[in-house]
């Protein structure tokens, strides 16, 4: 396994906050600073594609997959990934198959891995204990191998994203012209379900269930009250979405605060949103 204390060696460097002398803390820093990133832009693309229930089904899907691994002693790490992925792709798939709204078709599917997981909870009441820390999150216990696989996470979700960007654009403004001007418009539409379903699963790690579609949203909620472009709404997504991260991992490390992480990351994004709300105000305000 590559050794990557040098990498949080320079994030000790870089950020020199006296709580980021643990290397636990190194650690949970590194897994949010390679997260955040590709859930802004993702966000920015679930927001486009009014895709917003579609992440909250596959983050509660990580119920299910979470409660399969305990029962069958197998790491939750990799059965909930695995099964958020299923769940992600099938959808997609019935959805493009289907008369029936995108919403109801989610809706179904949503139904279905809560209920599935609460009767996979049910059959044996011990695991109903381990399933808190997937509920609320907990970032600072990421190891080195779950950083490894959010690097090659992040290289194939950088990859896709720069040669395809544009067309997802287009895809999420008119699928149909999409489609006319020759653009495979099912393999980019299942690529990036995969992708969102893979980068909810690993979100699931740093905020818990509940939160999961709150990172997504927020910062791009935020971005498109800053921005005026699509390009700017990307880039405004990524500095709220970092400097959340950032900021509400340091903050709940304070004896002052004593908070979950995920929560505190959320709240500060919260406030990104809230004064993206008051400078829209200023800008039409001096419009008018």
């Amino acid at each position: 396994m590559p050794d990557l204390s040098p990498v949080y060696h320079i994030v000790a460097q870089l950020l020199p906050f006296e709580c980021l002398r643990a290397v636990f803390m190194q650690q949970a820093m590194v897994g949010l600073i390679l997260l955040a990133p590709m859930a802004a832009a993702m966000g920015v693309q679930v927001v486009n594609f009014r895709m917003a229930f579609f992440s909250d089904a596959i983050s509660h899907s990580a119920f299910a997959g979470v409660a399969l691994g305990l029962i069958f002693s197998i790491n939750p790490h990799w059965t909930m990934p695995l099964f958020g992925l299923l769940v992600g792709l099938g959808i997609m798939a019935v959805q493009r198959k289907s008369t029936l709204s995108s919403d109801t078709i989610i809706g179904v599917f949503f139904s279905a891995v809560i209920a599935f997981g609460l009767a996979v909870v049910s059959r044996d009441r011990s695991v109903a204990r381990d399933m808190q820390r997937f509920l609320y999150g907990d970032i600072l216990t990421i190891s080195n191998n779950d950083i490894l696989w959010l690097i090659a996470l992040f290289i194939a979700f950088m990859v896709f994203q720069a040669l395809s960007y544009n067309r997802l654009l287009y895809i999420g403004l008119n699928s149909s012209l999409a489609k006319a001007h020759s653009i495979n418009v099912a393999t980019y539409q299942y690529i990036f379900a995969a992708l969102l379903a893979l980068i909810v699963m690993f979100s699931v790690w740093a905020v818990g269930v509940f939160l999961v579609t709150a990172m997504l949203i927020v910062p791009a909620a935020a971005a498109r009250n800053f921005a005026r472009s699509a390009g700017a709404m990307f880039w405004w997504a990524l500095l709220v979405s970092v400097t959340s991260a950032i900021a509400g991992l340091v903050i709940s490390a304070q004896d002052w605060a004593n908070t979950a992480t995920g929560a505190t990351i959320i709240l500060v994004a919260c406030l990104w949103f809230m004064i993206s709300v008051f400078t829209s105000f200023i800008r039409r305000d001096s419009v008018r």
